[in-house]
């Protein structure tokens, strides 16, 4: 973090860099002796904190704050003066000013006002780093929905709005990565954002979806066109990377339709070209319809709640047969199949478990290699299934338990505990007696009763304040619970306690 002093008095800006540079040893620090040199400093190193003096020749420190304030709008001030004046804390004020000194300040309120500027400086950093990654996640999932036939019209347009997208005319681009590595992967994002409109998806298998946004006023190949071909450049040090464009769609909810063109164009992959458009390709094979996409999630969401894995893998042999049937290009099925798969992570997650994403490898040839790939990964996912079936079950309950210790001094009703981990009441009950040996309603006892005798050690407390504070409104019916529990009632259990 870097901290800017502004003042024309040499004694004092020595005075107080001295002070901070003992007091934070992580702070960079320097100074000004003038508005004008402060304005040049702040444009370079870019300071997070200014300690700006108002009171200068030539500019003085509100101005001064103005101009760093247009250059790096983020700078947070702090107003160092001799004079405590009604003008000048509304003109700081203006300009985000919260914290002020009054020369001579003494060391502790020093380091005390820089202090609390640097949390609130870690404060909004974090929240920012926060806000950053939930839209880059958001994002991610937008694509994902969109690109897989997951989103209605009403989520579509919330969506939308929580990433400030109009709805416009789109394009995607696939890009195929023989090796892809995480480095690769934030390398394009960057690039693509420096010089496009557009939304990178995640990156399934050695694909990764780009969902391209219409420029007002240029033709689709006009844009599209430089964007693969700066895009190529920017990766040509990568060997065998390959492009697939579909073509534009008027509509952002059927851009489903560009993406499965993208991934035609992949079909045809050669040596001798980098990038396809989907409208170059010789094979004009049309998708299969998508119609009943819906109907084979409806399918898996019904055969995982039963742990039926035959018949999953049933439903992805089915598909791969149509699809060798139609004559579609493997690339395409195997993207497919990979929507699939993707359908089945989300009951997975639908039944609170979150297994990593399976993907494929893209290395297969024929269609009875397809078969085998699949039939492994679909193996992985069930003994996953089940060696992780009972343990978030066990996991849950676990919250359960942890919540009644952290909240025995409220009203805790089954129902409320339930909901906690989206169980039935009558299922959490049952299980949570098969899990931990005990009811419910005897373990919120016990954590109350163990409470209570913490607190009967403070001779202080009266029985009835007691009562009160771990859960019980009527003292006379804590004092039955108490002696049920403990064999003696808590006016005999205090007076055995050692004298404090």
């Amino acid at each position: 973090m870097k901290l800017l002093i502004v003042d024309d008095e040499p004694i004092e800006r020595e005075g107080m860099r001295r002070i901070l540079s003992d007091a934070f040893a992580e702070l960079t620090i320097f100074d000004a002796r003038n508005g004008y040199q402060a304005i040049e400093i702040a444009e370079i190193e870019r300071p997070d904190i200014v300690l700006m003096d108002i009171m200068m020749p030539g500019i003085n420190g509100i101005e001064t704050l103005q101009q760093i304030q247009a250059i790096h709008p983020t700078v947070r001030g702090v107003m160092v003066t001799a004079f405590d004046t009604f003008d000048y804390a509304r003109q700081a004020l203006r300009l985000g000013v919260k914290e002020y000194l009054l020369k001579p300040s003494k060391r502790s309120e020093i380091i005390a006002t820089v202090e609390a500027v640097i949390e609130q400086c870690k404060m909004e950093a974090k929240k920012l780093r926060t806000d950053q990654q939930a839209e880059r996640l958001l994002e991610t999932e937008l694509v994902t929905q969109l690109l897989f036939h997951h989103v209605h019209d009403v989520q579509l347009d919330a969506l939308m709005e929580s990433v400030g997208i109009v709805a416009r005319p789109a394009f995607v681009v696939v890009i195929y990565f023989p090796e892809p590595t995480e480095a690769l992967y934030r390398q394009v994002k960057e690039r693509v954002r420096e010089s496009e409109n557009a939304f990178v998806g995640a990156l399934y298998g050695k694909q990764l979806p780009i969902i391209v946004f219409r420029r007002e006023g240029v033709s689709y190949r006009s844009q599209a066109m430089p964007f693969v071909q700066n895009m190529i450049a920017h990766l040509r040090d990568q060997v065998g990377i390959f492009v697939g464009v579909g073509e534009e769609v008027k509509e952002l909810a059927q851009v489903a339709v560009s993406y499965q063109q993208a991934v035609f164009a992949l079909a045809s992959h050669s040596q001798s070209v980098r990038f396809r458009f989907y409208e170059e390709t010789s094979t004009q094979i049309q998708p299969l319809g998508t119609t009943n996409i819906r109907h084979k999630e409806q399918q898996f969401f019904e055969a995982l709640d039963q742990g039926d894995w035959h018949q999953i893998e049933q439903i992805l042999n089915e598909f791969i047969d149509q699809q060798e049937q139609h004559g579609q290009p493997l690339i395409y099925s195997q993207q497919r199949v990979l929507e699939l798969f993707w359908i089945i992570q989300r009951a997975l997650e639908h039944l609170g478990m979150s297994s990593q994403p399976a993907y494929l490898s893209f290395q297969s040839s024929n269609y009875r290699q397809l078969r085998a790939e699949v039939q492994g990964i679909l193996s992985q996912v069930a003994t996953y299934y089940t060696s992780h079936l009972g343990t978030a079950e066990s996991n849950k309950v676990q919250i359960v338990k942890r919540y009644i210790e952290e909240h025995s001094h409220e009203e805790l009703s089954l129902d409320r505990l339930a909901e906690l981990v989206d169980f039935t009441p009558m299922y959490l009950s049952k299980l949570f007696k098969d899990k931990l040996g005990v009811n419910y309603i005897d373990y919120l006892t016990e954590c109350r009763i163990q409470h209570a005798k913490q607190l009967l050690k403070d001779p202080d407390k009266s029985l009835k304040e007691i009562s009160f504070e771990v859960g019980y409104h009527e003292p006379n019916y804590f004092s039955k619970v108490f002696k049920k529990m403990c064999g003696q009632s808590p006016s005999e259990y205090r007076k055995q306690l050692p004298i404090r």
